[in-house]
């Protein structure tokens, strides 16, 4: 079974779910419920790769304090390796708020150890040891960011497969750099607004053109609408699952776990994007992006019972 590396950020969750009027300056707004969790798109992704059994390490940062030993913990609990991610004293362990409710939600971020990693700290020697390198959070690792592409490059001439999730760009500039980036980039899982972002507003299947670049494989993640890709000249799309949502958070991440697990094992092209959709789906069933991720055996039977 081939193993995955994710090189990233970890933080944690408060969220704050189910509000009836979103909070303005001077004003205070009741929510009907709170959990602290897991945060971060790499660690989300990570435990749900784990979940679905596929063995999964991560290298990263974390603070030296009470918010990291409880992340570093919860991953291990769900059977992360996480032997190559190191408690730095001299940092604070990132922080999100995130607001939410059924329909959408907005996020309020302290970077803090997220924006710590860089390329140099994930060595060859570490890379040799795995079959996929999996990065997110692409415009919030500040200083992963400028070493990135060589990351991707060192694991492809190591034999490895790559994929990124960019998540979104709080400057809202969207560089040029990620595009040049994908070129060692084979799996490249953007959502609707960030493809919007990166490729000048274009609708999706004009995004989904503008950056084929005979390599990159770009799966376009739309919420509620499924997902969709370009297989040379016709496009795939795959319908998301009818489930009665408690916390959109993570979804995204849960959609990349599921592909990539469905891709290592060399699944259709139309299944791998189920195996997304079904993933990311089923893990809005609690609050938090790691409450209930599912499990392969919880896929299946959803694939099976679908028409």
């Amino acid at each position: 079974m081939k193993r995955v590396l994710v090189a990233g950020e970890i933080n944690v969750d408060l969220i704050l779910q189910g509000y009836r009027a979103f909070p303005t300056p001077g004003k205070e707004v009741l929510v009907d419920d709170f959990v602290m969790t897991l945060g971060s798109a790499s660690a989300i992704c990570a435990v749900g790769i784990a979940r679905l059994g596929t063995p999964v390490a991560f290298a990263g940062k974390v603070g030296a304090d009470v918010w990291g030993r409880y992340c570093v913990d919860s991953m291990a609990a769900a059977g992360i390796d996480m032997s190559l991610v190191v408690g730095d004293p001299d940092l604070k362990t990132g922080v999100t708020v995130s607001i939410t409710s059924t329909r959408d939600r907005a996020l309020v971020s302290y970077l803090g150890s997220i924006m710590a990693l860089r390329g140099p700290d994930v060595t060859d020697a570490m890379l040799r040891d795995f079959d996929h390198l999996h990065v997110s959070s692409y415009f919030l690792q500040e200083n992963l960011r400028p070493t990135v592409h060589a990351l991707f490059a060192r694991a492809k001439a190591l034999g490895l497969s790559t994929s990124l999730d960019p998540g979104f760009d709080p400057s809202e500039t969207w560089g040029r750099d990620l595009v040049d980036t994908l070129r060692a980039v084979d799996l490249f899982f953007p959502n609707e607004v960030e493809l919007k972002g990166i490729t000048g507003g274009a609708s999706i299947p004009e995004g989904l053109k503008a950056l084929e670049n005979g390599h990159t494989r770009v799966v376009a993640k739309l919420g509620a609408q499924g997902c969709l890709t370009k297989d040379g000249d016709r496009f795939l799309e795959a319908k998301a699952f009818p489930v009665e949502p408690v916390d959109t958070t993570g979804a995204g991440d849960s959609f990349d776990a599921g592909f990539i697990h469905a891709w290592l094992q060399g699944r259709p092209l139309l299944e791998c994007l189920r195996w997304g959709s079904a993933c990311g789906s089923l893990s809005t069933r609690a609050l938090g992006g790691t409450g209930r991720q599912a499990d392969s055996a919880e896929v299946e039977r959803l694939l099976d019972s679908a028409p």
